[in-house]
């Protein structure tokens, strides 16, 4: 008689328990379809535009109710982001104004701002003309536009620091509450620089805010894991692209002011 070893009999089991028949072949389970998405999670991919237009074409009061919640919400989001949003552009300074919109101004806590960290302003010392000041020049541009929460400002560097040398050219000096957090000089002397360089260096200095988008939005914090994972990789990524930079022995070098300058304040590390 002809073993089929497929069926599923007891006489088949007891072949399989003393070897003679191969053993069944297991049947892999189903996967489980994927979880729906939660509603919350659509609405958050659509613009406000999309969310009125969603709400019109809904027929069910309640879920209704909770897309037009949902949107006013979204858009009283939106309006305070771009309050808070203050700057958004270099703004060109003379000597007298440094310590009112460079020192003064980084002790500005935001509006709504818990942490009471204060802002971020970096001024920038240039020189046309110089290949990599009008470079970088063109970097503090970019950043200003794309972190409108941080305060960008720039100035003739002799006119900041007398008799600062073209060699010490373009400066960075960056302050938040009052205090100076990094100095970059000669940025870009070495080698030509990138933007995302300079964007990295400011961010870990604090200067700049990771956790805000373009327009200044907050990114979700709902204690997904990933989040945090992609965080931390993009720390990373920034430490690695600010390593090797003006790596000179600093000099301190106090400039001389003229005793009318009431408004003005300078001693940095050259």
């Amino acid at each position: 008689m002809a073993v089929n070893p497929n069926e599923d009999t007891e006489f088949n089991d007891a072949l399989r328990k003393y070897g003679i028949i191969p053993p069944k072949e297991t049947t892999p389970p189903t996967p489980s379809p994927p979880s729906s998405p939660k509603l919350h999670d659509v609405l958050d991919d659509l613009t406000l535009e999309e969310l009125k237009e969603l709400g019109e074409e809904i027929t069910d009061e309640d879920l209704d109710r909770d897309i037009d919640s949902y949107r006013r919400q979204r858009l009283a989001q939106e309006q305070l982001q771009q309050k808070r949003a203050r700057f958004g552009r270099v703004y060109p300074i003379g000597r007298d104004d440094y310590t009112r919109e460079v020192t003064e101004a980084s002790k500005i806590d935001e509006e709504g701002d818990e942490e009471e960290k204060g802002t971020g302003v970096i001024c920038f010392l240039y020189k046309d003309g110089i290949p990599r000041s009008d470079r970088t020049f063109g970097h503090i541009h970019s950043l200003a536009s794309r972190y409108p929460h941080s305060k960008f400002v720039s100035i003739v560097g002799n006119k900041c620091i007398a008799d600062l040398p073209d060699s010490r050219v373009p400066m960075l000096i960056v302050y938040r509450k009052g205090e100076i957090r990094n100095q970059l000089i000669a940025w870009g002397a070495d080698r030509e620089r990138q933007l995302e360089e300079l964007e990295a260096l400011l961010i870990l200095c604090g200067a700049l805010d990771i956790s805000r988008g373009p327009l200044g939005e907050r990114r979700a914090t709902d204690g997904d894991d990933s989040e945090e994972e992609d965080e931390d990789d993009t720390s990373s990524r920034m430490r690695s692209a600010a390593t090797s930079t003006n790596t000179r022995a600093p000099k301190n070098v106090r400039a001389q002011s003229k005793k009318d300058d009431s408004d003005s304040e300078f001693e940095f590390d050259m």
